[in-house]
């Protein structure tokens, strides 16, 4: 794998001088291939006079073979003739044969803006430059998981929990999603030309399913494609940011179907439509409600009004897949983070299929505990029990550090980390660290709250402000942490929680207590308090309720007491 076609590793994170010149002009040359306008505002000089005729004889060509499909398209186009067929569709919706192919790392990116332009707005996205790279404000921030998973039925089994959608209604959404409008369609990149180019984007990715085990079968990947319209650009930079970009799936090295030992015989599509929310439900097919199963009825799939929207005009996913190995989802929301979860989703589809794999839904963090010392640290020697000296330290990293004659050292690479002999005193007051050397003498260093001070144990000393009060503290920092580690979790179980500084979850601010003793009386007495009477008469209680566990028992979760001290109106 090329690494920097792939991932962008190995080159600078935005391309600059002549090597963006090239980038753009690649991205002229690739518009031209495919028939569309190109951006003007590139200087092209003699390059497009060069390559004019070459250009015209692709085209021509291209002309000749306008269905042809790349191999993994194809292998999706199959799937989906053979589950529309017999639908009563007029013809079968068939995936865009010509679009405009991000077949290298860094090009969805530089396509999201015009060339020379720092801001593109739409009704769906605000896309700015910044110092970073750029930044995209989508129209919702946040996804939603209720109601928003759907399930086309003719496949594998529908769980309970989605919603199982009629294989008419997923064959005239698709429809509708391979035929966005025209604004939809418009190309940031062109955005600032008189004829703006419309068309879709795609990308072709392979996620790992299984990694490698040495010595008994090699890494295996599934291969997914996506498809964009052009405004949405933006969503493909985001999933090769994490996924990685797996190259023009029109070359023959880059066919999973030629490549049976890496590849699980998997293929999965994803199409962005935002587009097709608000079609009513009649025109998708659906029953009218005197003609629906009970289960159409659970699942809302069915209508009284002609003009009733089809889910509420809410966004959602729908998803066609079934044993042989080919998925295919329509996402009606431009959020980044649906892009990214279907992946995952799609990545658990190959490896149940496949087997001797599973798709961990982990999460965690590199944890390391932090002290606070108040204002003084190094006056007693909890500190020096250690087996670590400064002159060890230096004589084994001393090429890393610039090490002063005083008897402490910079950091070449971070010359605001600083390192002190264990020996170091730390005073808050006097805003200084001090030591004694071999010959006695005393040896001081203004204490800055800009830098962190390393001892030879790898403990690490800073100030820091408190979050609410006007005073600092000297806070210490561990050097071997705690990996934390959540495998096999679910969707809302923590994983992200891991990762999260217990300070954050702290309020911080002034309490005024007047009187401490009659005020500790009260909360010790709702500590003993019976509260099994809190109950509206005539309710019908659960084993749980009618314990009388204390608020502080081991056995109550904290859901539990935040219940019992909340008043209700139906409770």
């Amino acid at each position: 794998m090329d690494i920097k076609s792939s991932v962008g590793l190995g080159s600078p994170s935005a391309p600059v001088g002549e090597a963006r010149d090239r980038h753009l002009l690649n991205i002229n040359l690739k518009l031209a291939a495919v028939g569309q306008p190109i951006c003007g505002q590139i200087d092209s000089g003699e390059f497009f006079s060069v390559t004019r005729d070459l250009v015209d004889s692709h085209l021509a060509q291209a002309r000749l073979i306008p269905e042809y499909l790349c191999p993994a398209d194809q292998r999706i186009q199959d799937f989906l003739d053979g589950y529309v067929r017999g639908l009563g569709l007029e013809s079968v919706p068939r995936l865009p044969p010509t679009t405009l192919v991000l077949h290298r790392y860094g090009i969805a990116r530089e396509l999201s803006l015009p060339p020379h332009g720092d801001r593109f707005a739409s009704d769906i996205i605000n896309s700015y430059r910044v110092k970073q790279g750029i930044l995209h404000n989508t129209l919702r921030d946040r996804r939603t998981t209720e109601g928003s998973f759907h399930v086309a039925e003719g496949g594998l089994p529908i769980p309970g929990d989605k919603k199982a959608v009629p294989g008419i209604a997923f064959a005239r959404m698709l429809d509708a999603a391979l035929n966005p409008p025209a604004e939809l369609m418009r190309l940031p990149f062109t955005a600032e030309e008189e004829e703006s180019a419309e068309i879709f984007v795609s990308l072709f990715i392979r996620p790992v399913v299984c990694p490698e085990v040495p010595g008994h079968w090699p890494q295996k990947s599934m291969e997914i494609r996506f498809f964009a319209p052009g405004g949405m650009v933006s969503n493909l930079d985001f999933v090769e940011s994490i996924f990685g970009n797996a190259g023009n799936p029109y070359l023959p090295d880059n066919d999973a179907g030629l490549d049976i030992d890496h590849w699980t015989g998997h293929s999965g599509c994803v199409i962005l439509a935002p587009h097709i929310l608000g079609m009513t439900k009649k025109a998708l097919g659906l029953p009218h409600a005197d003609r629906a199963t009970p289960r159409q009825i659970a699942d809302g799939m069915f209508w009284h009004e002609p003009d009733e929207i089809y889910n509420d005009g809410k966004p959602f996913k729908i998803t066609a897949r079934d044993a042989s190995g080919v998925i295919v989802t329509l996402i009606t929301d431009n959020y980044f983070g649906y892009c990214k979860k279907e992946v995952k989703t799609q990545i658990s589809f190959s490896a149940n299929l496949f087997g001797l794999a599973e798709e961990e839904h982990a999460g965690g963090a590199l944890t390391f505990p932090r002290h606070n010392h108040g204002e003084e640290f190094g006056a007693d020697n909890r500190n020096r029990k250690t087996h670590h000296g400064f002159t060890e330290v230096t004589s084994l990293f001393g090429d890393l550090m610039d090490i002063k004659p005083e008897g402490y050292a910079v950091d070449k690479r971070f010359p605001e980390l600083l390192y002190v002999p264990e020996t170091a005193q730390f005073d808050l007051n006097r805003q200084q660290i001090s030591w004694r050397i071999r010959s006695g003498a005393l040896h001081t260093l203004k204490l800055n709250p800009s830098h962190t001070y390393m001892l030879p144990s790898g403990y690490k000393i800073n100030m820091e402000k408190h979050p609410s009060a006007p005073s600092w503290r000297l806070v210490g920092t561990d050097a071997e942490g705690v990996f934390c580690h959540k495998p096999c979790t679910v969707s809302g179980g923590g994983k992200s929680e891991i990762s999260k500084p217990i300070g954050h979850a702290v309020l911080f601010g002034p309490v005024f207590v007047n009187e401490l003793i009659s005020d500790l009386d009260q909360v010790a007495a709702l500590f003993a308090r019976d509260f099994r009477d809190r109950f509206l008469p005539n309710l019908d209680l659960t084993e749980e309720e009618r314990l009388d566990l204390p608020l502080l028992s081991p056995e109550r979760s904290l859901g539990s007491v935040i219940r019992i001290l909340t008043a209700s109106s139906t409770r």
